[in-house]
């Protein structure tokens, strides 16, 4: 398994993740993003609800920020004492080595027991400002590294649960524990696995050196305001999603390249030759098939391989997906071996694609119905094994009555949507499919075609439509030669609405 990274600089830094040449993680870093997962705020409290057992918080966004009882952490009493005393400056060691702790709270409490009006709180976000909501924020700490997450008053180590070996867990956790400082939890993350103890070490030093600067702003620090940001979005994705499966990270900026290549001396000094700087005579998404797979990607209909293809509806509540098996052509006994065979193909592209648009919260897919239980059994285990890599926490249920699967996935920012459509180029008004999403549907009927033996194929197309296809080296219409060695007349039709096309056999008959 390949996995390239791409990264696209500009008005804003795009990062397309490939596996295999298949794209399946696209992130944006946005200059004005002030309120990212990870950003820690000192804040005041506006008002505590009992009702909600949570209070709304000022972190300087339009909307208060939602704090639940259950998201204060159970060392809340002593992180409130250590805020206090650090910002009127009596306390100037940050270490918590010696200081002195307070007990837990009742996690079965209410939130006016802890919180009031206009006091001082540190908070961290853990879930971006999504439609009419405003951030989603915890009072428990943690600051995350490459191979560990450092979490302030608490004295916890644990162990990544996707280390499978009981050896590995013992060995990390031996080696944690000589590290750890008084007053800090350790959260181990799964790169960690094999890593020697001064590698762990050193990240740790450098959790603790983020501590310390972030402590020092606190002391008359204006409220609400930023006391530590998150790592910039490309150190924060290489932190998160390299491994040594990487075999490519292309990028178009120098100054960029230059930061990257840093940045892989430290963490993975025998990587760091897979990072190259892209000629900017063609655009990096073009060379690498990015803008093409993002057209078609993105669209309410996503096609699939063998005539397939999935409808996804999005709603306030949560989102439906409808597979579709198409009028395909297919050599498989029964219906049954149909159903199986398309929601096996499916099953792959529902996980791309919720990874793809970072779809989270309640989502139903609607596969084809099958009547033998090992054939549910097998698309279940199918999905479960493709969103295996996916790193929002997710939950999938087995197949219901009815067929339908549902997973709910964590939603921590706002679902990346890209706009398919295109103005009509007709001078009518409204949108059209952009003409890359048509010519895909174009490909999967000429396989059809293909395969059924048509000899001498004529397309005929509206005349955008046609130039699209016809111009340009390669053409798509040579490209189509070399993948299935059939030449296809195109004709350019005046009368042809924008979307519309017709193939036609060698007498001229519309097939």
């Amino acid at each position: 398994m390949n996995n390239e990274l791409i990264i696209r600089s500009g008005s804003s830094t795009d990062f397309a993740l490939l596996k295999d040449g298949k794209l399946v993680e696209l992130h944006k870093e946005e200059d004005d993003s002030n309120f990212a997962v990870g950003d820690i705020f000192i804040a005041k409290i506006r008002k505590a609800v009992p009702g909600l057992n949570a209070a709304f918080v000022n972190v300087g966004y339009e909307k208060d920020a939602f704090l639940h009882y259950h998201d204060l952490g159970p060392q809340i009493s002593s992180l409130l004492k250590f805020i206090k005393r650090v910002s009127t400056g009596k306390l100037k060691n940050y270490s918590l080595k010696d200081f002195p702790a307070e007990s837990d709270i009742d996690k079965h409490g209410t939130i006016t027991n802890v919180l009031k009006s206009n006091q001082s709180l540190l908070v961290q976000i853990v879930k971006e400002p999504i439609s009419t909501k405003g951030p989603r924020i915890s009072s428990e700490l943690s600051i995350a590294g490459r191979y560990i997450v450092l979490v302030p008053f608490s004295s916890r180590i644990s162990i990544s649960q996707k280390i499978e070996s009981t050896e590995e867990k013992e060995r990390l956790k031996r080696l944690v524990k000589s590290i750890k400082p008084k007053g800090f939890g350790i959260i181990v993350r799964t790169v960690a696995e094999g890593k020697k103890v001064a590698e762990l070490d050193k990240d740790l030093q450098n959790l603790m050196g983020r501590w310390e600067s972030m402590c020092k702003k606190l002391y008359k620090a204006h409220h609400p305001s930023k006391v530590l940001g998150e790592m910039n979005r490309t150190s924060s994705i290489l932190r998160d999603v390299f491994n040594d499966s990487f075999t490519s990270i292309v990028v178009d900026d120098e100054d960029l390249y230059n930061r990257i290549k840093e940045y892989l001396q430290e963490i993975a000094p025998k990587k760091e030759s897979i990072v190259k700087l892209h000629n900017p005579k063609v655009p990096i998404y073009e060379k690498h098939g990015i803008e093409r797979q993002i057209k078609t990607s993105f669209g309410k209909t996503v096609s699939m391989s063998k005539g397939a293809y999935l409808v996804i509806e999005h709603t306030e509540a949560m989102h439906v997906i409808d597979v579709n098996s198409g009028n395909r052509s297919n050599k498989a006994k029964n219906q049954e071996d149909t159903a199986l065979e398309v929601n096996l193909i499916s099953a792959a592209e529902v996980a791309r694609q919720l990874r793809l648009r970072d779809m989270g919260g309640i989502i139903v897919v609607d596969f084809i119905d099958m009547n033998n239980a090992d054939n549910r059994r097998t698309l279940f285990n199918q999905l479960r094994e493709e969103m295996k890599d996916d790193r929002a926490k997710h939950k999938i249920l087995p197949p219901s009555k009815f067929g339908l699967i549902q997973i709910t996935r964590q939603r921590v920012r706002p679902e990346m949507n890209i706009k398919t459509r295109e103005e009509n180029p007709n001078g009518i008004n409204g949108e059209v499919e952009a003409p890359i999403v048509l010519v895909e549907k174009m490909k999967v009927e000429l396989e059809k075609l293909i395969k059924k033996d048509h000899k001498k194929i004529t397309l005929s197309a509206h005349p955008f439509i046609a130039a699209f296809l016809t111009k340009g080296f390669p053409s798509t219409r040579s490209k189509w030669y070399i993948n299935h060695k059939r030449w296809v007349k195109i004709v350019p039709r005046d009368a042809y609405t924008y979307l519309e096309y017709h193939f036609h056999d060698k007498n001229g008959e519309l097939i």
